[in-house]
C-alpha cells in the first residue's frame, strides 16, 4: 500500500523555505543555495503524491533551482518575491480550476425518482419558493441536510433539484477535497462558494459532509477545525436576508449523529431519506426494468420481500440487474462464446429475451444482501425524533 507523505513533505518544505529566507537575510550565499535546492527536491517529491497539482509542483521546483543558481543575494531576494506572487496566482488558478471541474449539468427530473413522495414535496417547496416573487420577509432555505441509510437516493434528489432549476450544480465529494488539497481544504471551500455566487443560481451538493465536520468534542486536527470554521462562515453569509443570490447548499450524510452541533444549526431543514416502502419498491423496480415485459411478475410480493430485507434504492437497482441477467443467461446459455466474433458482426445479431418472471427475482434475492439491520434503522428513527424533520 502506498503511503501518502504529502503532509510531512509540506512541513519539510515550509521549514526549508524559512531557513532559505534566514540565510538570505544573513548574507549566507552557500547555505541559501543549499536550502533553495532542498526546496526544489521536496517539491519534486510532492509531485509524486498529488497528481492533480503535479505540474504546478514541478514548475515551482524548477523556479527554486533557478534561484539556487543565482549567486547574488539581491537578485535571489527579488526572485523569491516574484516566485511568491506567481505561486499564489498559480494556487488560486488551481483552486478555481478544480472547482469548475466539479460543475455538472443535471438532467434528472423529479419523476426519475421512485417513491420518496414526502421528501420530494419538501424539497420541491424549497426550490419553487426560491424563484418566486415574494415579500422580503419570506426567505427560502439556504441549507438542507439529507440524511439516512446509504443508497436511498440523496444524490439523486440533489440532482433533481438542480435539474428543475436549471441551476449550476456543484457535486462535491469531501473525501476528494481533503485528499487533493491536504491542509488547504478551507481555502478550496471558500473558492467553491465564490464561484457558486458568480454562477448563481447554484446548488452546492456536499456529499459525506460528516467527513468535514466531525463534532468538535472529538480529536480534530487544526486543518479540520479551519475547514469547519470556513463552512460556518460561508453558511452565515448566505443566511443574510439582504442577500438575494441563490446558492442552495444540499448536504448528505449517512451518519448524522457525527455532525457538529454548529453545522446542524445551519441546516434548519433536516430531511430523513428513508428506505423505500412497498409502494416505492414497486416504482423503483419499474424504473430499473425499463421497457422489459413485466406482465408475469408479482411485483407486490417482490416488494414485500425487499422491505423485509431492508433494501435501499441502490440495492433494488442491483436486484433488477441480477434478475435481468438471470433471464439473459437462461435464454442465451452460450452467450460468452460470441466474444470471439468481431464487433461489427455482433451488431447484426439480436439478444434473445423473454418476459421477466418472479423466479428471476427469487434467484436475485438470494444474491443481493443489504448491509443494514433493524437496529440500524432504529438508530436513524431515534435521531429523526430528536433532530429531524420528516420520518
Amino acid at each position: 500500500m502506498t503511503v501518502d507523505l504529502s503532509g510531512p513533505l509540506m512541513s519539510a518544505f515550509s521549514k526549508a523555505k524559512k531557513e532559505f529566507e534566514d540565510a538570505v537575510r544573513k548574507g549566507d550565499i552557500e547555505n541559501a543555495k543549499k536550502k533553495a535546492l532542498e526546496c526544489s527536491r521536496i517539491l519534486r517529491q510532492l509531485s509524486k503524491y498529488d497528481e492533480f497539482n503535479r505540474n504546478s509542483y514541478l514548475k515551482k521546483a524548477e523556479k527554486w533551482e533557478r534561484i539556487a543558481n543565482d549567486v547574488k543575494i539581491k537578485v535571489v531576494t527579488t526572485e523569491t518575491k516574484i516566485d511568491a506572487k506567481e505561486t499564489k496566482s498559480d494556487e488560486d488558478k488551481d483552486f478555481r480550476s478544480y472547482v469548475e471541474e466539479l460543475i455538472s449539468k443535471s438532467n434528472v427530473k423529479w419523476s426519475d425518482i421512485g417513491g420518496l413522495e414526502e421528501v420530494k414535496k419538501l424539497m420541491m417547496e424549497t426550490v419553487v419558493i426560491s424563484a418566486l416573487k415574494k415579500p422580503k420577509s419570506i426567505q427560502p432555505w439556504k441549507g438542507i441536510l439529507l440524511f439516512g441509510p446509504p443508497g436511498t437516493g440523496k444524490t439523486l434528489l440533489a440532482s433533481a433539484a438542480a435539474g428543475s432549476l436549471k441551476a449550476t450544480f456543484f457535486n462535491v465529494k469531501t473525501s476528494t477535497v481533503l485528499s487533493k488539497y491536504f491542509g488547504e481544504s478551507s481555502k478550496m471551500i471558500s473558492t467553491l462558494y465564490s464561484v457558486a455566487r458568480e454562477k448563481a443560481p447554484s446548488i452546492v451538493f456536499i456529499d459525506e459532509i460528516d467527513a468535514l465536520t466531525m463534532k468538535r468534542s472529538q480529536d480534530l486536527s487544526e486543518a479540520s477545525r479551519r475547514v469547519l470554521s470556513t463552512l460556518l462562515a460561508e453558511f452565515d453569509g448566505f443566511q443574510d436576508k439582504k442577500n438575494d443570490t441563490l446558492v442552495l447548499t444540499l448536504a448528505a450524510t449517512n451518519t448524522p449523529w457525527d455532525l457538529d452541533e454548529a453545522i446542524l444549526s445551519r441546516f434548519p431543514r433536516r430531511i430523513y431519506v428513508p428506505l423505500p416502502d412497498k409502494k416505492a419498491c414497486i416504482e423503483i423496480i419499474k424504473i430499473n426494468i425499463g421497457d422489459l415485459d413485466t406482465s408475469k411478475l408479482d411485483l407486490l410480493a417482490i416488494a414485500e420481500e425487499c422491505v423485509k430485507k431492508f433494501y435501499s434504492g441502490r440495492d433494488l437497482k442491483i436486484l433488477c440487474q441480477e434478475a435481468i441477467w438471470n433471464m439473459i443467461r437462461e435464454e442465451n446459455p452460450k452467450l460468452y462464446e460470441l466474444a470471439e466474433l468481431p464487433f461489427e458482426e455482433l451488431k447484426n445479431r439480436t439478444l434473445k429475451i423473454r418476459p421477466l418472471e418472479t423466479r428471476d427475482f427469487e434467484e436475485a434475492l438470494k444474491r443481493v444482501k443489504s448491509p443494514l439491520s433493524k437496529k440500524d434503522i432504529e438508530k436513524y428513527e431515534k435521531w429523526v425524533e430528536e433532530y429531524g424533520e420528516y420520518q
